[in-house]
């Protein structure tokens, strides 16, 4: 099952000729919009795992939208995300935009005003607790962190 995460970002920057993006990039422990609760061991290990192996060599890119697979489309790149650090059961990203076609339609948004959101997209089943609300498993996988409108 693909799972898909919104958040708001809470902030964009222009720092130089580069655009950034800032905010919650995923929550444990508490119910999110899409009415799963995430177990802090869980994300630990996967923010963790992706910090070290994407964040870190520089290969973490997100996409404009996203599609319901885990494949990145380096057509649809748009942000590159620079870090993500844990603050409490938050895990506070931050992306530069991308001088792509994608990171484009985003750095025009910004300027325009526009408020945009984050999701993470990954892989993992969930078992349901009670009437609408799931918890995901501990065989989630993270993908990678997209830029949403919603």
């Amino acid at each position: 099952m693909l799972l898909i995460e919104n958040e708001l970002v809470a902030e964009s920057t222009k720092e130089g000729k580069d655009w950034y993006i800032e905010g919650v990039f995923a929550q444990a422990e508490t119910v999110n919009k899409n009415r799963r609760i995430y177990k802090e061991a869980t994300l630990d290990r996967e923010v963790n795992r992706f910090s070290e192996e994407y964040v870190a060599t520089r290969r973490a890119v997100g996409e404009l939208s996203h599609p319901n697979d885990s494949q990145i489309n380096p057509d649809r790149a748009a942000i590159l995300i620079t870090s993500i650090v844990k603050e409490g059961t938050d895990y506070i990203g931050k992306a530069k935009v991308l001088d792509t076609p994608c990171g484009k339609i985003i750095q025009a948004m910004l300027e325009g005003g526009v408020v945009l959101g984050v999701s993470t997209r990954g892989s993992g089943s969930v078992k349901t607790l009670r009437e609408g609300i799931s918890e995901v498993q501990d065989d989630f996988r993270l993908f990678t962190v997209d830029a949403v409108m919603n």
